[in-house]
């Protein structure tokens, strides 16, 4: 999923439509945009879809808005349909409220139950309306004490955009698990998952929400607050390595730079004799580039991408990613025919697609295909926000590296280590690794049953 505001931008509506396009990798199933006037008049839209398929300019010229939040939904079985998309609203005495966010909580069922025994009811299954509830559950005080008392019973890695009539919250996990950024855009203030986001509306980034912050956005400006004192940075390894776009920049990092540098590095530590270099589309392009860089193997664009078609590892089903490869990519058979490749990916999450994208290589005329992977070998799923399904489902739990390669019937298969993918951040950024070595930066919850 991703969030993206804006405060202080007439038609916000629009901004944030276009903002939304910007993120729309992170989530294809759903959007929705709520907005407040400056007269507090409050209106919101969401549905299935597309951005584009959701909206239309009618429907953004009704909404108008002055500041607002708008979200992109991530495919997901258990959270999915119109129900979940966000963001999601809220009626109450004390002001209305929206909410946005992504990630996901460890101690989801834990903080649902306490909510329950204090009265309150559910209509998603979403993190968004158990932080919406934890703030409304005592409408005394001050809201961002509130805020803060409610972000200190949460645990996980998420980011929340918090929408009041005259004010935006923006805020990060305490371990920095997930990305946040903030933009101005003239005298406006923008705040984004990804800072590519920035760039479709002419915003300027300013900097990172840092681990731990509420950010505060209203007609005061910028101010910071701390809702817990401890703070690491343990930014998601698959936000570098596959999620985020590669104009982005993360922790003071560009994801394309990381992709090159891993690919180099990936090069060093499994050489392979091979003709060319070929990368799988998107992702794994600049991994690939920086593989043939290090090792001197010609790069090539051996396999092409169907643009309209969705990305596959977010789709959320196992059918659905195995007709989606079908229909995803093809193989330029005038390149590879005859070939020693090396294939280069980003990840390799079940194995099914490799298996495919090597079945359909060796249709095309490759001779042997070499199969080499920017990350590590996942093993652990992740419960963070990325739909890795099961450890049982994952083809690298429980297989060992040759069990893996004939698995998805390649000449060989290589993967960069934990190390590697460290050391091409060039220190900018600390990496949570849990998925690839198991080492969660959390504590677990109703998921340390499934890890014993």
């Amino acid at each position: 999923m991703s969030i993206f505001g804006v405060f202080g931008v007439e038609h916000a509506a629009k901004t944030i439509y276009f903002g939304l396009h910007g993120l729309q990798h992170r989530g294809q199933e759903g959007a929705g945009i709520a907005v407040f006037d400056k007269d507090g008049s409050f209106r919101h839209h969401r549905g299935l879809g597309l951005a584009s398929q959701v909206f239309d300019n009618r429907t953004l010229d009704e909404m108008g808005g002055f500041l607002g939040i708008g979200s992109t939904q991530y495919a997901n079985k258990a959270k999915g349909g119109l129900d979940n998309v966000q963001p999601l609203c809220f009626r109450h005495k004390s002001g209305d409220l929206a909410v946005a966010g992504e990630g996901a909580l460890v101690n989801y069922e834990q903080i649902a139950a306490y909510l329950e025994r204090k009265g309150c009811i559910f209509s998603t299954y979403t993190d968004a309306e158990l932080l919406a509830n934890l703030i409304k559950k005592d409408a005394a005080g001050d809201r961002i004490d509130r805020l803060i008392d409610a972000l200190n019973m949460m645990e996980g890695g998420f980011a929340f955009a918090i929408m009041t009539k005259n004010r935006i919250y923006a805020v990060r996990d305490k371990y920095g698990i997930k990305p946040l950024a903030i933009g101005r855009l003239g005298d406006a203030w923008v705040v984004s998952s990804e800072t590519c986001a920035f760039e479709l509306i002419g915003a300027e980034y300013v900097r990172d929400v840092e681990p731990g912050e509420i950010i505060s956005l209203d007609a005061h400006g910028i101010r910071s607050n701390r809702y817990s004192r401890f703070q690491r940075y343990k930014m998601c390894a698959m936000e570098y390595i596959y999620i985020a776009r590669p104009d982005s920049d993360i922790d003071g990092r560009n994801v394309h730079s990381y992709r090159v540098e891993s690919g180099r590095r990936l090069a060093k530590e499994c050489p392979a004799e091979a003709d060319i270099v070929v990368g799988v589309p998107d992702s794994g392009l600049s991994a690939a580039m920086g593989y043939a860089e290090a090792s001197g193997i010609p790069f090539e664009m051996g396999l092409v991408k169907n643009r309209y078609i969705a990305r596959t590892f977010i789709q959320p089903d196992q059918q659905m990613r195995a007709n989606s490869v079908k229909m995803k990519l093809s193989a330029v058979r005038s390149l590879v025919k005859g070939k020693r490749l090396v294939l280069v990916d980003d990840s390799i999450v079940r194995g099914t697609t490799s298996l495919k994208i090597v079945h359909m290589l060796r249709e095309a005329g490759a001779k042997e295909v070499h199969v080499r992977i920017s990350s590590p070998m996942m093993t652990h799923p992740c419960y963070y926000g990325v739909d890795t399904s099961t450890e049982e489902e994952l083809l690298c739990s429980h297989r060992t590296l040759e069990e893996a390669c004939k698995m998805i019937e390649a000449d060989s298969l290589g993967y960069i280590s934990c190390e590697g993918s460290v050391a091409s951040t060039l220190g900018c950024s600390e990496l949570c690794l849990a998925c690839f070595n198991g080492e969660y930066p959390t504590s677990l919850y109703q998921h340390a049953k499934n890890n014993d």
